[in-house]
């Protein structure tokens, strides 16, 4: 997913209000009681957890879509989310982790954040079907820009002048990457915009949606492991309509590579690894804010972009990789600019 992200879901705050999403007045007197260095050493834990996850997700599902060119993008997200389902219900009859009823209540303040979520995932697929992995991740610095233009309008937060000077190079990035693009393909970058919007959306629609929900749960709260459940269960019926809508099942019925345990064994591990980027981009949002959700996964893409040019033999130009590297530099100056911005607001 790219992230997908989820995909990504963070609101909290002040600015972090808008990043934190369940952490409400209840949560702010409990970081208050808290010792001063639980909150930054779970930011930087669960935004390493994130990173992690969210690069091994990108590769693997480039893997599949790619090296084994499975044309079923939809029904490659249906699967992850449907095992994500099954390890989180299966942990919940266990008593290990906890969940809440899945009442209508809940389901219905939580639909319009899932058809999000499902276009989220569904163009990150359709996008790595078509583009590069380096060009991906310079693509997605576009998401940070609609993010914070969306906080500047949705909730009143003002960047100072280094945060948008970053911003403008990451569009230059974006457009220079694409213009010396030597695998361009207008299909793939269109899906890859909508990616972003989408992406940006998610994040920002997320904490409102948070708060909400709280309000309708039998505890009053909704911690993480319930909101993945939510997101992933929502997706399936949804997703097993979008596969008859894009007629995957035909090619489903067709294709020998179901007929192969190893491709069996890749999806299933892409489960797994979207079970954890679901889990880890809302802990890590819960510790930070949108922007910074989205800066911290500029700067994972450094390496990234490194390992998706070496493992799938990425042609490329000089030009091309100026603009990529131009690209990741961006990401680096937008974060220290967010952490400078960060601490003299604070």
């Amino acid at each position: 997913m790219g992230s997908g992200p989820i995909l990504s879901t963070r609101l909290s705050g002040n600015e972090d209000d808008v990043e934190n999403g369940i952490l409400g007045k209840e949560k702010d007197r409990t970081l208050r009681t808290s010792k001063s260095l639980k909150i930054p050493n779970q930011a930087l834990l669960s935004g390493t957890a994130y990173c992690i996850s969210s690069c091994s997700m990108i590769l693997i599902n480039k893997f599949v879509l790619s090296s084994y060119n499975f044309n079923a993008g939809i029904s490659l997200m249906l699967y992850q989310n449907f095992v994500s389902v099954i390890i989180v219900s299966t942990l919940s009859v266990l008593g290990v982790v906890s969940t809440e009823p899945l009442t209508w209540k809940l389901i219905k303040v939580w639909i319009p954040v899932n058809v999000i979520f499902v276009g989220m995932l569904i163009t990150s697929m359709f996008s790595l079907k078509y583009i590069n992995v380096a060009m991906v991740t310079v693509l997605k610095n576009v998401t940070n820009v609609m993010t914070a233009v969306g906080e500047m309008y949705l909730f009143q937060k003002h960047h100072d002048n280094r945060v948008w000077a970053a911003l403008f190079l990451m569009i230059i990035s974006a457009i220079s990457g694409g213009i010396t693009d030597l695998t361009f393909h207008a299909v793939g970058y269109t899906w890859q915009f909508f990616n972003c919007f989408l992406t940006a959306s998610y994040s920002l629609t997320l904490r409102r949606v948070m708060d909400t929900a709280k309000q309708v749960t039998r505890s009053g709260n909704l911690n993480e492991f319930t909101m993945v459940l939510l997101n992933n269960t929502l997706s399936l019926p949804l997703g097993l309509l979008l596969i008859f809508i894009f007629n995957e099942v035909d090619y489903l019925y067709e294709t020998p590579l179901l007929k192969l345990p190893s491709f069996w064994l890749v999806i299933t591990l892409s489960g797994f690894l979207g079970l954890a980027i679901s889990f880890t981009s809302m802990w890590f949002l819960h510790q930070t804010g949108a922007t910074t959700y989205s800066l911290v996964g500029s700067l994972n893409k450094i390496p990234l972009s490194v390992t998706g040019i070496l493992l799938f033999h990425v042609p490329t130009s000089l030009q091309n990789s100026t603009s990529i590297l131009f690209g990741l530099l961006a990401g680096v100056f937008f974060a220290r600019a967010k952490l400078k911005e960060k601490s003299q607001s604070g």
